[in-house]
C-alpha cells in the first residue's frame, strides 16, 4: 500500500523499538545509485550488530541491487492528484463494484467469518483487494527486498524505509518473506498491498496454516486487512462513508483523499450500504 499508503510514518515510530535498535547507527543515505552498494555493505553490519543473524542478512540482501523504477515512483505519485472522477474512472471504479459483488458472492463464508472476527463488512474489503491488485491478479513486479533498500537507502526517507527494511529481514526470518519475492514499487507485499511493519503489526494468519501468506492466501491478505482497519479505530457496525465514525480507519489506508472517497464509495456499492 503506498503510494501515498497504508501506514503513516506515526505508525512505524509505534513498532520501531520491536523492529529497529534504538542505538542503531544509520549508514550513509544518497540520492543516486553511486553509493548504493556501500551503503548495503554498511547496513549488513549494523543489522548484525543489532541482532539479525547474519544468514538471514546473507539470505536477504544478496541480491539486492539499487531500484530506479522505485525512485521513478517515489518521485512521481501523480493518480492521487486526479478528481474523484477521474481517479475512480482511471482505477476502473465499476469493473471494481461488479467484479467486487461476485467476489463478494463467490466468498460468503470467509467474509461472513471476517466480519464477525473483525466487525469489518465485506465492501471495505474488496474495495481496497480490488483497487490494490484486481483482486490478486497483479501485485506488481518490482524486486521486494532491492525497492525496500533502494528507499532506505534513499536520503528523502531512509529512517522510515529503514525500519521497514527490518521489518522485511523478520519476515524473512519466519518464512512469511522470500528474498526473491517480488511486489510493488515501494515493497508492498501481496494482495493488498502491505508495507513489512504492516505485516509485522497487522498481520493474520486467515487461513489457519501457520503462515502470514499475503501473496498466495487471500484468506490472510483479506483477515490482516480487516485486522490493519481495526487497529485505526473501526468500530463494528459503525459506517464508513465521510464524516461517519469508521471513515477515520479508511484514511488510516491510504492518505490520498480520493482514494479514501473511492474505497467508502466502492464498498457502500457492494454492501448494499
Amino acid at each position: 500500500m503506498h503510494r501515498a499508503k497504508c501506514v503513516v510514518a506515526g505508525l512505524a515510530a509505534l513498532v520501531s523499538a520491536a523492529i529497529l535498535p534504538a542505538t542503531a547507527a544509520a549508514a550513509q543515505c544518497g540520492n543516486d545509485a553511486s553509493g548504493f552498494q556501500a551503503w548495503v555493505a554498511e547496513f549488513k553490519q549494523q543489522a548484525a550488530g543489532n541482532g539479525i543473524s547474519p544468514a538471514v542478512i546473507d539470505q536477504a540482501l544478496s541480491g539486492v541491487a539499487y531500484n530506479r523504477a522505485t525512485i521513478r515512483a517515489d518521485r512521481g505519485q501523480k493518480s492521487f492528484k486526479l478528481s474523484l472522477d477521474q481517479f475512480m474512472q482511471k482505477r476502473g471504479g465499476q469493473t471494481i463494484i461488479s467484479r467486487g459483488k461476485k467476489m463478494r458472492a463467490q466468498n460468503v463464508r470467509l467474509f461472513d467469518s471476517i466480519e464477525q472476527r473483525f466487525g469489518v463488512p465485506a465492501g471495505p474489503l474488496i474495495a481496497i483487494w480490488g483497487m490494490e491488485t484486481g483482486f490478486g491478479t497483479f501485485m506488481g513486479k518490482e524486486h521486494t527486498l532491492s525497492a525496500v533498500s533502494t528507499l532506505a537507502y534513499d536520503c528523502r526517507r531512509s529512517d522510515y524505509f529503514t525500519n521497514q527494511l527490518y521489518a522485511a529481514l523478520q519476515l524473512v526470518e519466519r518464512g512469511d518473506l522470500s528474498p526473491a519475492a517480488r511486489g510493488a514499487a515501494h515493497g508492498e507485499i501481496g494482495q493488498t498491498q502491505f508495507l513489512p511493519v504492516n505485516v509485522l503489526r497487522f498481520g493474520v494468519d486467515g487461513d489457519g496454516d501457520g503462515h502470514i501468506d499475503m501473496v498466495r492466501s487471500k484468506a490472510d491478505a483479506l483477515a490482516s486487512t480487516a485486522n490493519f482497519l481495526r487497529g485505526h479505530g473501526w468500530q463494528p457496525g459503525g459506517g464508513y462513508q465521510p464524516g461517519e465514525v469508521n471513515y477515520a480507519a479508511i484514511q488510516g489506508w491510504n492518505a490520498a483523499s480520493v482514494y479514501q472517497q473511492a474505497i467508502a464509495i466502492i464498498g457502500a456499492e457492494i454492501d448494499g450500504y
